[in-house]
Formats: C-alpha cells, sequence, structure tokens
C-alpha cells in the first residue's frame, strides 16, 4: 500500500490550479521520476475539474486510484494511491487536510491570485505516516491488533494438541465432562457437519 501524492487544487474555475502538494516518488525510477509527477499534477487537475462541491470519489486509472474531496469554499483535495490502499483512510485524510488547509489560508489568500505562494509543511508529515494506514488510522490498527490476536488462538489451540490427537478423542476420555455435555458436543458436531459446503 502506498500513497504518491497529495494535494489541495483551486477547482471552482478550469483549469484547475495546484495549491499546495507533496509527492513520494521513491518507488519510481530516477529517470522517470519528473515525468510521473508531472502526469500526476496533470490527472489531479482533471479529477478535480470533474469534481462537484460537496462531492467524493475514486477514479481508477492504470495502477493508481485517484480520491477527490471537493468543498464548496473551492477547492478540492486529491490523494492518489495505489488500488489497495483502503478508500476510508484516505477520505479520513482529505477532509483533515482540506480542514487544515482552510483554516491556514483564507480563501483571500488564494481565490483571486493566479499564482498564489502557499506552504503546507504537514502534507509531507501526512505523506509519511499514512504510507502504513493501519498505523495512521485507529479503526484499522484496532482491527490488525484483532486479527492478530485471532490468529495466535487458533495457533495456541491447535499447538496444545500432540500430533495426530483430536478434540473428539480428548472428548471421549475426559472425565471432567458429563454424558449430557458429551452427548451435546457429537449432537453439535452433527449439526455443524451438515452445514459445511464443499
Amino acid at each position: 500500500m502506498k500513497v504518491h501524492y497529495i494535494g489541495i487544487l483551486r477547482n471552482e474555475s478550469k483549469p484547475a490550479m495546484e495549491l499546495v502538494a507533496e509527492k513520494e516518488l521513491s518507488s519510481y525510477s530516477r529517470f522517470t521520476r519528473g515525468s510521473i509527477g508531472e502526469f500526476m499534477t496533470v490527472f489531479a487537475k482533471t479529477v478535480a475539474e470533474r469534481t462537484r462541491p460537496g462531492q467524493r470519489q475514486d477514479v481508477e486509472e492504470q495502477d493508481n486510484t485517484f480520491h477527490a474531496y471537493a468543498r464548496s469554499e473551492g477547492i478540492c483535495g486529491i490523494i492518489i494511491t495505489d488500488h489497495e490502499y483502503p478508500p476510508m483512510v484516505a477520505h479520513q485524510l482529505l477532509s483533515k487536510v482540506c480542514d487544515e488547509f482552510l483554516s491556514a489560508n483564507p480563501r483571500s489568500s488564494w481565490a483571486n491570485n493566479a499564482a498564489p505562494q502557499l506552504a503546507m509543511p504537514e502534507l509531507k508529515d501526512y505523506l509519511a505516516k499514512y504510507q502504513d494506514p493501519a498505523q495512521a488510522d485507529s479503526i484499522m490498527k484496532i482491527q490488525k491488533e484483532l486479527d492478530e490476536t485471532k490468529i495466535v488462538l487458533h495457533k495456541t489451540i491447535e499447538s496444545v494438541l500432540q500430533r495426530g490427537e483430536k478434540i473428539d478423542d480428548l472428548v471421549a476420555k475426559s472425565d471432567g465432562l458429563s454424558a449430557q455435555s458429551k452427548m451435546f458436543y457429537s449432537q453439535a458436531k452433527k449439526q455443524n457437519s451438515c452445514c459445511v459446503v464443499m
């Protein structure tokens, strides 16, 4: 999973204008980085122009996904990722970046200016932090931890049993289970075997 581009573009008139942007192109050849960066800017402008205020959209182009969020204030946030990157995390970041941009840069500083000189150093930090969406998004982080715990639990149950030993044999030999519990186990196993589709 990779984030290649985060940018804020003015999209209230055509052509759209890149106000601030950061790119992470280290996965590309040194000889092609400049061209790829230019293509990302051109495609980001195109997507921004075609995203209506209040609209969120994801546009797939070759190996990348363009996540867009247009605001009624006349800007559009664009994040370019690979296809595996979770859209929910990208859109959370878009909301955050757009809010921070608008609070730090009043409309008067960029709306009527032909070439505004704006800076948003936080974009570089977000570009680095959000490379791993599980670390950046608390919900994904918790889900990942739960998945790992489940795997450990499965391994623990399997590792307790000795080679060739089965839970059925343990239940049959157990003195700690009543006849009723053993019968419940066998009935439940029968019921579950009827539901297995191969």
